[in-house]
């Protein structure tokens, strides 16, 4: 027979009890996380947000609390009152541990099932399993602390950018399809049959429309949709922190930014300096292979094209740069790990993978016959190789317009590298703000040239007239902000002009008739005195995952959907009634 709350009411929770709390007469609510009956005396630990306390029954002092113990197993919602007394025997790893609570009255409050895994802070569960059972997975302490540490996180984002003069204003959720990189999500019009709404992959061009609108600094924690292909760090529908303001420089932006960054850094103990660093786009591609650099590690990457003359790179087949990086004490790499390394190399596009084993009394490696003792040596000190090193070089097997293929495969080995040596430090915290983007990037699907970013970036001035004739040399008003290799958001002073705004599109072969149906309502507003403005956009999702130092952020979203795109507690996406779809005059595709 289970029992009514009624009018009992929480004194205190599990996790907040302490010494000096002895003598009190508390009240107690949550789930059974322990059961251990000795006999006369029965233990239950009761678990809530706050964390444990144990609780025991006498079964000489007061048998028929005791006699309802018995009844309870894990995971049963209970409520207890009792008396706070010290333990005979503290339990350090509690922070409760120094006390129990001797129960004099327990409430069943509900039953419940044996859940599928165990409500702790390590599992062997699935992550398959733990996302069906999201409501169990979440009660462990662990998704407790992130979804605690996102509300500190986001809340202290708020009162930043409050303090510093921005108002939060929400866009709509139902907007109109514009091209933004990645597909829409659609959702059709009940009363307009055959018209739809697009879910927003981002609020770009209404907050562009609020700086128009003289709304000078606008931000938001919003909500967006991009339907793309999935991964650790996406999810079919995100949260960011969206940001514009109106006449701004690049620094005003870049400082509101750190300013926020080390606030919300902060609510997890973690100490950032500012100014972060700057970088250039083609010096981060060239030194260390990617766009959105490690930097908490050195083994930088470095173009060792010149060591290999004609007669080598016709015998190897090398087209392009050849870019090499020198792993650290990795000379004694057996045959079998040379080999998986070599795997993992040519997997990423690489041409073929040379090695040099360094070593003091002289460098051995397969290239001697190629460039002789002497190019080895030169390639060794292009590498800026130590004895005791394992130099690795490679290069690209297909040249991709505007990039540096071998660089950009140099840079995922060097990723695999340090991870495989452990070279990166759990503890060290890297912004890096990257600048000088190209405004264009090649498109082999569509044999074009198209946005690298959004067709809203600015133009670096001294570039503008390349805009038609050479736009594979313009650059973008775009800057990236990373950290420990992970970007946290991209923005960009925009394109304020009509002019200019239209030249960009026509680049990007919109016709008149395209660029009305698409962004019309955003032409014409820049028509009514559009000031300068700019703005940023962070991954909410992704800051709160790494300071929660997890890998996936599935780990610090509440119900999370799988890399199909599927939440598994709740079934969806599903099937839906034929009478809805009837509603919205659309049927099935058979």
């Amino acid at each position: 027979m289970l029992d009514f709350l009624g009018e009992l009411k929480r004194t205190h929770y599990c996790g907040e009890l302490r010494a000096a709390d002895e003598g009190k007469d508390v009240v107690l609510m949550g789930w059974v996380h322990r059961r251990r009956d000795l006999g006369n005396l029965l233990f239950l630990d009761l678990r809530d947000r706050a964390g444990l306390a144990q609780v025991v029954f006498n079964k000489e002092q007061l048998a028929a609390a005791h006699a309802k113990a018995e009844q309870v197993r894990a995971e049963f919602v209970v409520a207890v009152e009792g008396r706070v007394a010290r333990r005979q025997k503290a339990n350090p790893e509690l922070p409760t541990g120094e006390v129990e609570v001797v129960a004099t009255k327990l409430y069943i409050l509900n039953n419940a099932k044996t859940p599928p895994f165990q409500v702790e802070d390590e599992i062997n569960a699935s992550e398959e399993t733990r996302l069906r059972y999201r409501y169990i997975d979440l009660r462990r302490p662990k998704p407790h602390r992130n979804l605690e540490l996102r509300h500190k996180v986001i809340l202290e984002i708020r009162k930043t950018m409050d303090e510093m003069g921005f108002t939060e204003v929400e866009t709509p959720v139902l907007t109109r399809s514009t091209p933004e990189g990645a597909r829409d999500y659609l959702v059709p019009s009940r009363i307009h049959h055959g018209q739809f709404y697009a879910l927003p992959q981002s609020p770009q061009i209404f907050k562009q429309i609020l700086m128009i609108a003289g709304m000078d600094r606008y931000f938001q924690i919003v909500k967006c949709f991009r339907d793309e292909d999935l991964r650790a760090d996406r999810q079919p529908e995100f949260t960011q922190l969206d940001v514009e303001m109106s006449f701004p420089r690049q620094q005003d932006i870049f400082e509101a930014i750190e300013r926020v960054m080390a606030r919300a850094c902060a609510m997890a103990g973690v100490e950032v300096t500012v100014p972060f660093q700057h970088m250039q786009y083609k010096g981060a591609i060239r030194k260390y292979g990617s766009d959105k650099p490690d930097l908490r590690f050195g083994m930088e990457l470095h173009d060792v094209s010149e060591v290999f003359p004609a007669a080598a790179r016709a015998t190897l087949q090398i087209e392009g740069s050849v870019f090499a990086l020198a792993a650290p004490s990795a000379a004694s790499y057996s045959r079998k790990q040379l080999d998986e390394l070599s795997e993992k190399a040519k997997s990423l596009g690489a041409r073929g993978m040379y090695i040099v084993k360094v070593a003091t009394e002289g460098s051995t490696s397969q290239l001697e016959k190629l460039l002789g003792a002497e190019g080895v040596r030169k390639l060794v000190e292009a590498a800026s190789a130590k004895p005791g090193d394992l130099v690795v070089a490679v290069a690209a097997k297909e040249q991709i317009k505007g990039t540096e293929a071998a660089a950009l495969i140099a840079g995922q080995l060097r990723l695999h590298l340090a991870d495989q040596l452990k070279l990166i430090p759990a503890n060290r915290w890297e912004f890096l703000w990257l600048t000088g983007f190209p405004l264009f990037e090649w498109s082999e699907r569509d044999k074009t040239w198209v946005s690298a970013q959004h067709p809203f970036t600015g133009i670096v001035d001294e570039d503008l007239e390349k805009l038609e004739r050479a736009p594979w040399e313009v650059r973008s008003k775009g800057y990236d902000l990373v950290l420990n290799g992970v970007e946290l958001g991209s923005g960009s002073i925009r394109i304020h002009r009509q002019d200019i705004q239209e030249r960009l599109f026509k680049a990007l072969g919109l016709s008149e008739e395209q660029l009305r149906a698409r962004f019309g309502f955003f032409l014409d507003a820049l028509t009514y005195g559009t000031p300068p403005h700019g703005g940023i956009a962070l991954g909410i999702d992704r800051i709160v995952m790494l300071l929660a130092g997890e890998k996936s952020i599935r780990e610090v979203i509440a119900f999370a959907k799988t890399t199909a795109g599927q939440d598994l507690m709740a079934e969806s996406p599903s099937e839906v009634d034929p009478k809805q779809l009837d509603d919205l005059g659309m049927q099935r595709k058979k």
